[in-house]
């Protein structure tokens, strides 16, 4: 039986709208750990970088994600307003 990707569509849709959301938020925390755990060797620090720049890259990811929430959003609403003939 092969996959019907019309009839999934929508739901496949959403799936790499979620992926993307979370690969988003890990992508920022990794980053800012990462350069949190850079600052801390250069200076040597015992973690307090690593936990500012780990909080500030959660706070980041969270702005990220909530502009990509908006876009997809602002673009799902202009196509169910042109499906219904309100441009």
């Amino acid at each position: 039986m092969p996959f019907n990707y019309k009839k999934n569509r929508p739901w496949i849709e959403n799936l790499s709208i979620i992926t993307q959301l979370g690969l988003t938020m890990v992508g920022c925390i990794f980053f800012c750990f990462f350069i949190g755990r850079y600052i801390d060797k250069l200076l040597g620090t015992k973690g307090i970088f690593v936990a500012i720049f780990t909080v500030l890259g959660v706070i980041g990811g969270g702005i990220v994600v909530y502009r990509q929430i908006l876009e997809v959003t602002e673009i799902k609403e202009k196509d169910d307003n042109s499906d219904n003939g309100l441009s």
